[in-house]
């Protein structure tokens, strides 16, 4: 399992969801301002408990769980 110093995971916290250590902001939810092109300081504007280490994190922490995961053939190949 993908582990990072700045990303918790809490089942009493979003249900245990992985979120930015001492807060409620999911990784889910960076990663869905920042598909949905929010800029960085967009983001730390309306987050300012966040830092640039944070929302970096959120992705380091994406392209580690992905990097986990095994191909699996499709049954059409």
């Amino acid at each position: 399992m993908a582990t990072h110093p700045r990303i918790s995971r809490d089942p009493d916290i979003l249900f245990g969801k992985p979120a930015v250590k001492g807060t409620r902001i999911s990784v889910e939810f960076i990663l869905d301002l920042l598909a949905a092109e929010a800029t960085e300081a967009e983001i730390l504007e309306n987050y300012p408990r966040l830092t640039h280490e944070d929302i970096w994190a959120c992705v380091a922490y994406a392209r580690d769980v992905v990097a986990e995961q095994r191909a699996i053939p499709s049954a059409a190949e």
